[in-house]
């Protein structure tokens, strides 16, 4: 393990908990942040038990005074930050027709625009450490459709902000990288499966096995399976990959 540290976002769930869980191998200390504190404790837990040291930080990275509390949290903790990951950010699924505007407002803010602001913040220090950022983007970012509009815009948006971010990275010595997932079977999926169902005349169970199969793929991914893409992504053996949008899917 490596003297190094890294900020994850979105740390008490799904992909960010296990990409959390995952980069304790290569880092000797995380910051944890989410707004869920009890299920962050948990992902702190397993962090430490894999051997890192942990910061723990419940806090909406959409609030715009959020982005400097974390960055002068990490390094009055542990004095540099190499990493940042920018994982948090839930975006409704509602059809282009039905989202309001504080609804765009609300994904925009947490996704793309508290990223961004975490991202900037970071920055300096990253310079100095030669460090790596990565987004979260999504693959309906290439294949918008109307029941998921605002999720296709954002994720398009990040793809676009990570390469404009990678562009002043290649003069500030910051690599920067976006990873779009496809299918991962999270609890927002299930949640997203159990409202879908019921409104197709379909059962929970039948609505899980459909999806695979018409997208072509065989199976759902995993939060590991992005978690340990996001691990490489980070290394050195990656650092010659600068705004890259890479795309996870299973082959959809």
């Amino acid at each position: 393990m490596s003297d190094r540290v890294a900020i994850i976002t979105g740390a008490s769930q799904g992909i960010g908990q296990a990409t959390a869980i995952r980069l304790a191998k290569d880092f000797s200390a995380l910051v944890l942040v989410a707004r869920n504190k009890a299920n962050l404790a948990e992902t702190a837990k397993a962090v430490e038990a894999a051997g890192a040291k942990t910061l723990v930080i419940d806090a909406d990275v959409a609030e715009p005074a959020a982005a400097q509390a974390i960055v002068d949290k990490a390094l009055a903790a542990f004095g540099r930050i190499d990493a940042l990951l920018n994982i948090a950010g839930a975006v409704p699924q509602i059809d282009v027709f039905e989202m309001t505007d504080r609804q765009w407002d609300d994904g925009m803010a947490l996704k793309l625009h508290g990223a961004r602001r975490l991202t900037v913040e970071a920055w300096p220090a990253l310079m100095e450490a030669k460090g790596s950022v990565v987004f979260i983007s999504g693959t309906s970012a290439s294949a918008p459709k109307s029941s998921f509009a605002a999720v296709a815009t954002i994720n398009a948006a990040i793809i676009a902000l990570a390469k404009a971010f990678a562009d002043r990275g290649i003069a500030d010595g910051v690599q920067v990288n976006s990873v779009s997932p496809g299918a991962v079977m999270t609890g927002r999926r299930r949640s997203y499966l159990e409202r879908w169902a019921p409104l197709h005349g379909m059962t929970v169970e039948e609505a899980t096995e459909k999806f695979p199969e018409e997208a072509g793929i065989t199976r759902y991914g995993t939060p590991e399976d992005i978690a340990e893409l996001m691990a490489f992504v980070v290394t050195p053996a990656a650092r010659w990959m600068n705004g890259a949008a890479l795309r996870m899917d299973g082959g959809e």
